[in-house]
């Protein structure tokens, strides 16, 4: 696998940054990318002290032309994209009642808009060459509802729709499309919805904690690198067969 190029949305995140790290492990070229505003300087030099080499890709992925620009240059410096892991994404936690078009706009934008802006730099060329792989990071909230998250919810069960059909598309072309579906994960999305819960109910951090982890069956919140071990195991020759899936990491909360 050392040849091939990996490309991963939100690359620096919680998520991003432990998908990087394990394909990186594997031999990859790992281009990680951000929105505008990251200090991506910053973030490579503190993997590089970790012994990661990572090329940095900058652009809005919720942008039809600020993806193609980022894709292009991209492309131009590193080759075709072998590996897509589709990882961008926000949140806005509110009920439904005080949500505004604007909240609802942001998160549909870079949750799922942005699939179609980055998955239509890539599909063309992983067809072409007759191999590629395609993981979109949903959520078990494209798996079932949450309260209080119902534009991420909207969302990420659009992911796990396109996942499906876009699978069936491209399934006798070497390129197989999947989802990774993770319960809570210890991330700044997480953290800051304990922040909400902390503001608006007055509990401490840590009774927030436990309230998000008593709906995983192992009552216990999933760590970063247990989604970065999905998403390896897809990009892998060994998961040809799977296809249009939507892989619940979540400790049997979705079944």
């Amino acid at each position: 696998m050392s040849k091939k190029v990996a490309y991963v949305t939100g690359g620096m995140g919680g998520i991003g940054t432990a998908i990087c790290q394990r394909l990186h492990k594997d031999g990859f070229t790992v281009i990680a990318g951000c929105g505008p505003t990251r200090d991506y300087g910053k973030w490579l030099d503190e993997q590089k002290a970790l012994g990661y080499d990572f090329h940095a890709s900058v652009g809005n992925v919720g942008d039809w032309q600020s993806t193609v620009d980022a894709f292009g240059k991209a492309k131009a410096e590193h080759g075709s994209i072998d590996v897509l892991v589709n990882n961008a994404g926000i949140t806005r936690d509110r009920m439904f009642v005080k949500m505004t078009p604007e909240d609802w706009a942001a998160v549909i934008e870079t949750n799922l808009n942005s699939m179609f802006n980055v998955t239509k730099q890539v599909v063309g060329d992983m067809v072409e060459k007759g191999w590629g792989r395609i993981v979109n990071i949903a959520s078990t909230a494209g798996q079932k509802g949450y309260p209080y998250v119902s534009a991420y919810v909207a969302a990420k069960h659009g992911v796990v729709g396109l996942t499906r059909s876009l699978a069936l598309e491209v399934a006798k072309k070497g390129v197989t499309v999947n989802a990774v579906c993770p319960g809570y994960t210890e991330t700044d999305i997480l953290r800051e919805s304990i922040a909400n819960v902390v503001a608006k109910t007055g509990r401490s951090p840590e009774e927030a904690m436990a309230e998000f982890a008593a709906g995983n069956p192992q009552q216990r919140i999933v760590q970063p690198h247990e989604v970065a071990d999905a998403v390896r195991w897809l990009c892998g020759e060994a998961a040809g067969s799977i296809n249009g899936q939507s892989i619940s990491v979540s400790g049997g909360e979705v079944m």
